[in-house]
């Protein structure tokens, strides 16, 4: 069963950066659309951003001249580039995707990564 796979992060201070990535776990396997996503304390999941393999992307007005979404299609991972980051941008990031190619029988429609926390704290 292929899952998405976050890595990146960690602990950081505010105005520090952090870069987070996503891909699949079997290289076979694309997505066409691929998004970050954020869950805060106590708070509901929201969309940071995503990009689609046909070079569309978007950025939460939230975290926009902060963090850049980029993709590279060959390889179906994107990336979350996230700068300057404040107290307010602590939370669990999930990576999701949906519109899979590959050699799987029965697709979902969407899929999950685990999650990896950020945390920023002085």
């Amino acid at each position: 069963q292929v899952q998405l796979v976050e890595s990146g992060g960690g602990l950081v201070q505010p105005g520090e950066s952090l870069k987070l990535t996503c891909a699949p776990s079997d290289s076979r396997f694309t997505f066409y659309y691929m998004a970050w996503y954020r869950q805060p304390p106590g708070q509901q999941r929201e969309l940071v951003a995503f990009a689609t393999g046909g070079d569309s992307s978007s950025i939460a007005d939230s975290v926009k001249g902060r963090f850049t979404i980029s993709r590279d299609n060959a390889a179906s991972t994107i990336y979350l580039e996230m700068n300057t980051v404040k107290v307010e941008d602590t939370a669990i990031y999930y990576c999701y995707g949906e519109g899979i190619s590959g050699p799987i029988t029965r697709p979902e429609r969407e899929y999950w990564g685990q999650g990896t926390q950020v945390t920023v704290s002085s």
